[in-house]
Protein backbone atom coordinates (compact mmCIF):
# COMPACT_ATOMS: atom_id res chain seq x y z
CA UNK A 1 0.00 0.00 0.00
CA UNK A 2 1.17 3.18 -1.49
CA UNK A 3 0.67 6.49 1.13
CA UNK A 4 1.45 10.02 0.91
CA UNK A 5 2.71 11.67 4.85
CA UNK A 6 2.79 15.31 5.00
CA UNK A 7 3.35 17.41 7.96
CA UNK A 8 3.49 21.68 8.08
CA UNK A 9 3.67 24.15 10.89
CA UNK A 10 5.67 21.95 13.19
CA UNK A 11 8.27 24.35 14.32
CA UNK A 12 9.44 28.57 15.23
CA UNK A 13 12.79 30.02 14.53
CA UNK A 14 14.79 28.54 17.15
CA UNK A 15 13.58 25.02 17.05
CA UNK A 16 14.49 22.02 15.03
CA UNK A 17 12.64 22.14 10.97
CA UNK A 18 9.58 20.82 10.07
CA UNK A 19 12.19 18.72 7.51
CA UNK A 20 13.93 17.16 10.59
CA UNK A 21 10.53 15.85 11.97
CA UNK A 22 9.53 14.63 8.87
CA UNK A 23 12.66 12.65 8.62
CA UNK A 24 12.41 11.34 12.39
CA UNK A 25 8.58 10.12 11.43
CA UNK A 26 9.79 8.00 8.41
CA UNK A 27 12.81 6.54 10.00
CA UNK A 28 10.59 5.26 12.84
CA UNK A 29 8.45 4.17 10.47
CA UNK A 30 11.26 1.61 8.63
CA UNK A 31 12.99 0.69 12.18
CA UNK A 32 9.03 -0.74 12.77
CA UNK A 33 9.04 -2.41 9.86
CA UNK A 34 6.03 -0.74 8.74
CA UNK A 35 7.22 0.12 5.35
CA UNK A 36 9.81 1.23 3.65
CA UNK A 37 10.04 5.15 3.02
CA UNK A 38 10.95 7.14 -0.30
CA UNK A 39 13.03 10.44 -0.11
CA UNK A 40 11.45 14.07 1.56
CA UNK A 41 10.42 16.39 -0.58
CA UNK A 42 9.78 20.21 0.33
CA UNK A 43 6.56 22.21 -1.20
CA UNK A 44 7.04 26.10 -1.21
CA UNK A 45 2.99 27.50 -0.23
CA UNK A 46 1.80 31.03 -0.84
CA UNK A 47 3.56 33.80 1.11
CA UNK A 48 1.40 36.26 1.81
CA UNK A 49 1.22 38.76 5.00
CA UNK A 50 -2.23 37.39 6.47
CA UNK A 51 -0.49 33.29 6.16
CA UNK A 52 1.45 32.97 9.23
CA UNK A 53 4.27 30.67 8.98
CA UNK A 54 7.62 30.53 10.64
CA UNK A 55 10.40 31.18 7.64
CA UNK A 56 9.10 29.86 4.63
CA UNK A 57 5.48 28.65 4.64
CA UNK A 58 6.34 25.38 3.31
CA UNK A 59 5.14 21.57 3.98
CA UNK A 60 7.17 18.44 3.75
CA UNK A 61 6.41 15.23 2.65
CA UNK A 62 7.31 11.49 1.45
CA UNK A 63 5.91 8.66 0.09
CA UNK A 64 6.01 4.98 1.81
CA UNK A 65 5.12 1.57 0.72
CA UNK A 66 3.33 -0.22 3.88
CA UNK A 67 1.64 -3.12 5.07
CA UNK A 68 -2.07 -1.73 4.69
CA UNK A 69 -2.55 -3.76 8.46
CA UNK A 70 0.15 -1.01 9.22
CA UNK A 71 -1.54 2.51 8.60
CA UNK A 72 -3.55 2.99 11.67
CA UNK A 73 -0.52 2.65 13.46
CA UNK A 74 1.74 4.81 11.48
CA UNK A 75 -1.39 7.89 11.89
CA UNK A 76 -1.15 7.22 15.69
CA UNK A 77 2.41 7.68 15.84
CA UNK A 78 2.83 10.22 13.66
CA UNK A 79 0.17 11.80 15.84
CA UNK A 80 1.30 11.48 19.06
CA UNK A 81 4.73 12.39 17.78
CA UNK A 82 3.53 15.99 16.58
CA UNK A 83 1.35 16.48 19.48
CA UNK A 84 4.99 15.98 21.54
CA UNK A 85 7.65 16.91 19.53
CA UNK A 86 6.19 20.48 17.35
CA UNK A 87 7.59 23.59 18.90
CA UNK A 88 6.28 25.65 21.09
CA UNK A 89 3.83 28.31 18.99
CA UNK A 90 3.71 26.19 16.42
CA UNK A 91 0.57 25.02 14.81
CA UNK A 92 0.58 21.73 13.02
CA UNK A 93 -0.98 19.64 10.91
CA UNK A 94 -0.82 15.98 9.50
CA UNK A 95 -2.30 14.37 6.03
CA UNK A 96 -2.19 10.68 5.13
CA UNK A 97 -3.18 9.65 1.66
CA UNK A 98 -3.41 6.19 0.34
CA UNK A 99 -2.69 6.58 -3.47
CA UNK A 100 -4.37 3.66 -4.52
CA UNK A 101 -7.37 4.40 -2.54
CA UNK A 102 -7.97 7.55 -4.12
CA UNK A 103 -10.45 8.56 -6.85
CA UNK A 104 -10.11 12.31 -7.39
CA UNK A 105 -6.66 12.94 -7.46
CA UNK A 106 -7.08 15.90 -9.51
CA UNK A 107 -9.10 17.80 -6.98
CA UNK A 108 -5.99 17.32 -4.14
CA UNK A 109 -3.22 18.41 -6.70
CA UNK A 110 -5.30 21.38 -8.01
CA UNK A 111 -5.89 22.22 -4.01
CA UNK A 112 -1.83 22.30 -3.73
CA UNK A 113 -1.76 24.24 -6.64
CA UNK A 114 -4.13 26.55 -5.10
CA UNK A 115 -2.31 26.73 -2.26
CA UNK A 116 0.75 27.85 -3.91
CA UNK A 117 -1.15 31.11 -4.52
CA UNK A 118 -4.16 32.61 -2.64
CA UNK A 119 -4.92 32.48 1.02
CA UNK A 120 -7.05 29.46 1.80
CA UNK A 121 -8.99 28.75 4.73
CA UNK A 122 -8.64 25.77 7.30
CA UNK A 123 -12.81 24.66 7.24
CA UNK A 124 -11.92 24.47 3.07
CA UNK A 125 -9.48 22.10 4.08
CA UNK A 126 -11.20 19.86 5.84
CA UNK A 127 -14.08 19.75 3.82
CA UNK A 128 -12.04 18.84 0.75
CA UNK A 129 -9.85 15.67 3.39
CA UNK A 130 -14.09 14.49 4.14
CA UNK A 131 -14.92 14.50 0.45
CA UNK A 132 -11.72 12.63 -0.67
CA UNK A 133 -11.75 10.04 2.00
CA UNK A 134 -8.25 11.47 3.41
CA UNK A 135 -6.95 11.55 6.75
CA UNK A 136 -6.39 15.44 8.53
CA UNK A 137 -5.53 16.55 11.62
CA UNK A 138 -4.25 19.26 13.58
CA UNK A 139 -2.02 18.83 16.86
CA UNK A 140 -1.58 21.98 18.57
CA UNK A 141 -2.21 26.04 18.18
CA UNK A 142 -4.73 26.76 15.80
CA UNK A 143 -4.17 24.03 13.02
CA UNK A 144 -3.28 26.12 10.81
CA UNK A 145 -1.11 23.54 9.83
CA UNK A 146 -3.67 21.27 7.92
CA UNK A 147 -3.72 23.71 5.21
CA UNK A 148 -0.25 23.24 4.31
CA UNK A 149 -0.28 19.17 4.75
CA UNK A 150 -3.14 19.00 2.60
CA UNK A 151 -2.01 20.96 -0.03
CA UNK A 152 2.11 19.20 0.07
CA UNK A 153 0.41 16.02 -0.42
CA UNK A 154 -1.17 17.44 -2.90
CA UNK A 155 1.71 18.76 -4.44
CA UNK A 156 3.82 15.63 -3.68
CA UNK A 157 1.02 13.36 -5.72
CA UNK A 158 1.54 15.65 -9.13
CA UNK A 159 5.02 14.65 -9.32
CA UNK A 160 5.89 18.21 -10.71
CA UNK A 161 6.71 20.18 -7.34
CA UNK A 162 9.06 20.23 -4.76
CA UNK A 163 12.61 19.92 -3.53
CA UNK A 164 14.09 16.32 -2.11
CA UNK A 165 15.27 17.44 1.37
CA UNK A 166 18.89 17.66 2.28
CA UNK A 167 22.39 18.19 -0.35
CA UNK A 168 23.98 15.07 -1.81
CA UNK A 169 28.12 15.03 -1.64
CA UNK A 170 29.49 13.10 -4.74
CA UNK A 171 32.93 12.18 -4.69
CA UNK A 172 35.08 13.63 -7.39
CA UNK A 173 38.26 14.33 -7.86
CA UNK A 174 38.24 17.02 -10.21
CA UNK A 175 34.78 18.30 -9.46
CA UNK A 176 33.72 17.16 -13.06
CA UNK A 177 31.64 13.66 -13.92
CA UNK A 178 29.68 12.16 -16.05
CA UNK A 179 25.71 11.48 -15.95
CA UNK A 180 26.34 8.05 -15.49
CA UNK A 181 28.78 8.19 -12.95
CA UNK A 182 26.51 11.17 -11.34
CA UNK A 183 23.38 8.36 -11.07
CA UNK A 184 25.40 5.57 -9.82
CA UNK A 185 26.44 7.74 -6.63
CA UNK A 186 23.30 9.39 -5.85
CA UNK A 187 20.33 7.07 -6.76
CA UNK A 188 18.65 9.98 -8.80
CA UNK A 189 16.60 9.17 -11.54
CA UNK A 190 18.13 11.06 -13.76
CA UNK A 191 19.78 14.41 -14.92
CA UNK A 192 17.91 17.19 -16.79
CA UNK A 193 18.69 20.09 -18.26
CA UNK A 194 16.49 23.31 -16.81
CA UNK A 195 15.09 23.98 -19.85
CA UNK A 196 13.85 20.67 -20.39
CA UNK A 197 16.17 18.12 -22.57
CA UNK A 198 17.27 14.72 -20.68
CA UNK A 199 21.14 14.74 -20.38
CA UNK A 200 23.38 11.54 -22.13
CA UNK A 201 25.12 9.04 -19.94
CA UNK A 202 28.21 10.17 -21.37
CA UNK A 203 27.57 13.82 -20.67
CA UNK A 204 29.76 15.76 -18.26
CA UNK A 205 28.65 18.00 -15.48
CA UNK A 206 30.40 20.69 -13.21
CA UNK A 207 29.50 19.57 -9.23
CA UNK A 208 28.68 22.57 -7.66
CA UNK A 209 25.30 22.57 -5.33
CA UNK A 210 23.49 18.78 -5.69
CA UNK A 211 20.01 19.09 -5.13
CA UNK A 212 17.31 16.83 -6.46
CA UNK A 213 13.44 18.29 -7.49
CA UNK A 214 10.48 16.18 -8.37
CA UNK A 215 9.47 16.20 -12.00
CA UNK A 216 7.20 13.79 -13.38
CA UNK A 217 7.32 11.96 -10.61
CA UNK A 218 11.15 11.67 -10.46
CA UNK A 219 13.85 12.76 -8.69
CA UNK A 220 15.88 15.16 -11.13
CA UNK A 221 19.14 17.03 -11.18
CA UNK A 222 18.76 19.93 -13.03
CA UNK A 223 22.08 21.26 -14.93
CA UNK A 224 21.99 24.51 -17.26
CA UNK A 225 24.65 25.06 -20.38
CA UNK A 226 27.84 26.15 -19.50
CA UNK A 227 29.36 27.56 -22.62
CA UNK A 228 32.07 29.69 -20.90
CA UNK A 229 34.16 26.33 -20.02
CA UNK A 230 32.96 23.97 -22.96
CA UNK A 231 35.31 21.57 -23.92
CA UNK A 232 34.54 20.44 -27.50
CA UNK A 233 31.38 18.38 -25.31
CA UNK A 234 28.62 19.66 -24.11
CA UNK A 235 28.81 20.87 -20.59
CA UNK A 236 26.83 21.38 -17.83
CA UNK A 237 27.04 22.64 -14.67
CA UNK A 238 24.38 21.83 -12.08
CA UNK A 239 21.97 24.70 -11.07
CA UNK A 240 22.49 26.99 -8.02
CA UNK A 241 19.53 27.27 -4.84
CA UNK A 242 18.67 30.55 -6.81
CA UNK A 243 18.12 28.41 -10.35
CA UNK A 244 16.05 26.17 -8.23
CA UNK A 245 14.24 28.04 -5.99
CA UNK A 246 10.61 28.01 -7.66
CA UNK A 247 10.47 24.37 -7.42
Amino acid sequence: MRILLCIDDTDNIESRGTGELATLISKEIEERNWGKCKGITRHQLFVHPDVPYTSHNSSMCFEADINEVCLNDIISYASDFLEKESAEGSDPGLCVISIDKLSQTEMLMEFGRKAKKEIITIPQAYDLAERLGVHLSEHGGTGQGVIGALAGAGLRLSGNDGRFKGKIKIESETGIENVNYILSKTGFDRVKDINGTDCKGDEVVILGEVKAVLLEGKSTLLVFANNGKNTGRTLWETCTKQQIKSF
